[in-house]
């Protein structure tokens, strides 16, 4: 699998204007009026959402596994319970959850805080929850050379709790095994103990 890191920022600059305008339609559209008191802001403030929420989009995810260090260390090392925040791209309603991060390092490591900065770069863009679990485990993989990865997100979706078939409380599980996590159900087995054995 290909995963494209590197973005064009004079293609994915935020255009705030653009934003503002298309809620200004929005509201409109669905037979408010933009004018009135209680919604006169809430173009900007749903701009300045978007961006934040959606941030990823201007990031290169990998950036954040080039600095590592050369250690004697060949053992599993993993981040559980990383919390993200995402938007569905089909709906434009977020899904949020918990990512567990693993790797086999093969020599080389990096700062557990990196892992998290992966997964929040991808989250903040929209997405699907199949895509994102894929594209961290395929990010760390291709930038930090490890023996192994495996990825396991935990999410509820709100385009399917608020809307569609109402189900508060279901939780979608996804997850991408690479390298020694997908050849041996030892080394998976010893990662999925260690991740949901400890909740």
């Amino acid at each position: 699998m290909t995963i494209e890191l590197r973005l064009d920022p004079s293609e994915k600059a935020f255009d705030r204007e653009r934003m503002q305008a298309a809620i200004v339609e929005l509201l409109s559209a669905i037979g408010e009026d933009p004018a009135r008191e209680g919604l006169l802001d809430t173009p900007r403030r749903i701009a300045d959402m978007y961006e934040e929420i959606l941030g990823g989009l201007a990031l290169d995810p990998a950036e954040y596994l080039r600095v590592g260090f050369e250690v004697a260390h060949d053992e599993m090392v993993i981040l559980r319970n990383i919390p993200f925040y995402s938007m569905c791209e089909h709906h434009f309603l977020p899904f949020h959850g918990e990512a567990h991060v693993g790797y086999v390092p093969d020599g080389r490591v990096v700062g557990i805080s990196k892992l998290a900065r992966v997964v929040e770069a991808f989250a903040r863009r929209p997405q699907i929850q199949e895509q994102l679990t894929s594209q961290i485990a395929e990010t760390i993989m291709d930038t930090l050379k490890p023996d192994g990865v495996a990825v396991v997100i935990e999410a509820e979706h709100l385009c399917m709790t608020m809307r569609g078939v109402k189900k508060p409380g279901s939780r979608m599980v996804t997850s991408a095994m690479r390298g020694d996590f997908r050849a041996s159900s030892v080394t998976r087995a010893e990662f999925l103990s260690l991740v949901h054995g400890h909740h």
